[in-house]
């Protein structure tokens, strides 16, 4: 098989031996796979794949079809459209995935927008509602909201019946965030518009002290993402003042037990929005594997709206 591969810190697209299903795990012949931001670090040296995942082919979600079935497996049958949150090896022709981790694939949905689905919106929905307990009518702070966990999170705090703000820096995609279903603002001096009981934070570090000064008393900040800096000052007298709680969440590195349970609750609750088309994937780009590396190139430069997606075919 052919897959996305990491060599001396760039990606390039190389032949590699098909993976063969174990027991209660599935062969998926890979339709699209989006990109994210761990793949860029994997791509730098500094997001290692977790045990038993390719260390070399990235990819964190991948939306395809059932090629083979292992022993014991039975959840899928051979030509099923699946998707699924993996450790890596999403970027390939073929991937392995146990079947209690595949979802079905709503059938609104092409395959682009089935290979944006399975991380940004797991991770979403895990954060706010597994994590941050969000509740009908508060109020929720997405930082970042124009990626693609971002445009999920802002969707989905509206279905659950949230009042969603989202930062975006970019003025050019303010309008398109807002459509999505937020009040957008840039992220210079958020913490006026406040008080917020949530707060997704996918930013970083510089925004720590005044996502304290942002949140309503009981409220909780989640924090998924840390690329403009993962280490600041924490005004512990703040944290105690607010009644407040910080947590941070990443999905990757989980065992197969908790991530089958994200996959359930997927099942059970983003699934159907996405069948009926009460929430959808933006997909901004997609790129056919053999310019996986223009993909990433793309990823890195920034400004874009919602996902963007390998297609294998």
């Amino acid at each position: 098989m052919r897959a996305a591969t990491v060599r001396d810190g760039e990606i390039v697209v190389a032949e590699h031996a098909d993976p063969q299903p174990g027991a209660g795990e599935v062969l998926v012949r890979v339709r699209a796979a989006g990109l994210n931001g761990a793949d860029m670090l994997q791509r730098a040296g500094a997001y290692p794949a977790p045990p038993g995942s390719p260390p070399d082919i990235p990819g964190l979600e991948l939306a395809g079809e059932v090629a083979e079935l292992g022993a014991g497996a039975r959840r899928f049958a051979q030509g099923d459209r699946v998707m699924a949150v993996v450790g890596g090896g999403g970027q390939a022709e073929l991937a392995v995935v146990h079947e209690r981790q595949l979802m079905p694939v709503p059938e609104a949905l092409d395959w682009p927008a089935a290979g944006g689905v399975p991380e940004v919106f797991t991770t979403a929905h895990d954060a706010l509602f597994t994590q941050a307990e969000l509740g009908l009518g508060e109020r929720l702070l997405v930082h970042g909201g124009a990626g693609g966990v971002g445009t999920a999170a802002i969707q989905l705090g509206r279905a659950t019946g949230a009042s969603v703000v989202a930062t975006v820096r970019d003025r050019a995609r303010h309008a398109e965030v807002a459509a999505l279903g937020a009040d957008v603002i840039g992220p210079d001096g958020f913490a006026e518009h406040g008080p917020f009981d949530v707060v997704l934070e996918l930013v970083g570090a510089p925004n720590l002290s005044s996502n304290l000064e942002a949140l309503a008393p009981g409220g909780r900040v989640v924090v998924i993402g840390v690329g403009a800096g993962a280490k600041g000052e924490l005004n512990l007298l703040a944290v105690m003042g607010k009644r407040a709680r910080i947590s941070g969440s990443t999905l990757r590195p989980r065992p197969l037990e908790e991530k089958a349970l994200t996959a359930r609750l997927m099942e059970r609750h983003v699934l159907p929005l996405l069948a009926r088309g009460e929430v959808r994937v933006p997909v901004s780009d997609s790129f056919p594997l053999d310019r996986a590396a223009d993909a990433y190139e793309r990823f890195a430069a920034g400004g874009k709206l919602g996902k963007i997606v390998l297609l294998t075919s």
